[in-house]
């Protein structure tokens, strides 16, 4: 008589491994990695099936500290390496994960190449705004007048944002979320995963050593209720303490206002997270916290939309040749039609 066997039910320690996790004392990294690890046994993705790749910086130790398939590439290559992976083998689960600095920078090439294919994979960004691992130096992300070792009189650059960055390669799922929301990193990371294509969640992270504090108003209790605009799909836009703000449109110009006195949530702007035009108002929300009458900052899923994935399109097109014209010769490919005689 034969047994059915059946899968153990997995946990978030089955995820992580013996290694020590070195990152700095009070670094945002640790809560990501821990609601990385509790996700994992909820995707319904085997653990040999997860393969979690990095690029260079303080985030792309990720690897070493999950109990799956990894590497730690190059700098700003991973979402290159990615694409190579899932090309090759469909069937798995891959999670990119790179820093402002990785991505944004000696990165940008790649990421932006990345979300415009629309492979099926999962980008983290770690938004800390500057450079950690090499100590201290401005990021494609730091503010501008930021003073650091590489920008002693006040940083000139003007900062990526990185969803309107995201926006504008056509990517198909857009978030943001934070280290220091557990909960909402959670339901966010559960939300990428289900979407069928490149998945882009930017996640504010503390840099506890270079750059302490810099989302700190987004995160303590005394600023987040008025400082945060938690995004949900059918949902009005509603903040404040006492859940007394809104977001209307006037025209195109999202605008606070207060709740009562003849106006109620159904005046509200109602979020809609398949409405492209509308996402990219909401991706440049971006106010300056310390400017009056300034917006809150948004937090969630800003766009999805369905799109062919490459790696899907890339099988069938390899399908329809070799169904028409049978298995090609590689000789005959090299050699092409453009060949001369050197006498």
């Amino acid at each position: 008589m034969s047994e059915t066997l059946t899968a153990p039910t997995l946990t978030a320690k089955d995820f992580a491994n013996d290694n020590e996790v070195r990152w700095c004392p009070g670094c945002g990294d640790y809560s990501i990695l821990a609601q990385v690890q509790k996700i994992m046994p909820t995707i319904g993705v085997p653990k040999e099936d997860v393969v979690v790749i990095s690029g260079i910086g303080c985030s792309s130790r990720f690897p070493y500290y999950m109990n799956t398939f990894g590497m730690h590439s190059i700098h700003g290559r991973a979402t290159a390496i990615a694409s190579g992976l899932k090309a090759a083998r469909p069937e798995l689960s891959v999670w990119i994960v790179t820093g402002d600095g990785d991505s944004l920078s000696i990165g940008g090439n790649h990421t932006i190449h990345l979300l415009r294919r629309n492979f099926d994979v999962n980008v983290l960004l770690f938004n800390n705004q500057i450079y950690g691992l090499t100590k201290g130096q401005y990021s494609p992300t730091s503010e501008e007048h930021k003073l650091t070792k590489t920008s002693p009189y006040g940083s000139i650059d003007h900062p990526f944002n990185p969803l309107a960055l995201a926006m504008g390669a056509d990517a198909t799922f857009v978030a943001r979320s934070m280290d220091r929301d557990p909960k909402h990193l959670q339901q966010t990371l559960t939300r990428a995963n289900q979407h069928k294509g490149t998945s882009f969640v930017e996640i504010y992270q503390n840099c506890s050593i270079f750059n302490d504090g810099a989302f700190e108003i987004f995160t303590e209790k005394g600023s987040k209720l008025e400082e945060t605009l938690f995004l949900e799909s059918g949902q009005p836009l509603i903040f404040g303490t006492n859940k007394n703000k809104g977001i209307k449109l006037d025209g195109f110009t999202p605008v606070v206002v207060e709740l009562g006195n003849g106006v109620s949530a159904d005046d509200l702007w109602i979020h809609d997270d398949k409405d492209f035009y509308k996402a990219q108002i909401l991706v440049r929300m971006f106010d300056d916290p310390r400017k009056a009458n300034h917006l809150p900052r948004p937090f969630g899923v800003f766009y999805e939309t369905e799109r062919p994935c490459y790696e899907e399109v890339m099988a069938l097109q390899i399908e329809e040749v070799i169904a028409s014209k049978g298995k090609g010769n590689l000789d005959k490919l090299l050699r092409g039609n453009e060949v001369w005689d050197i006498a």
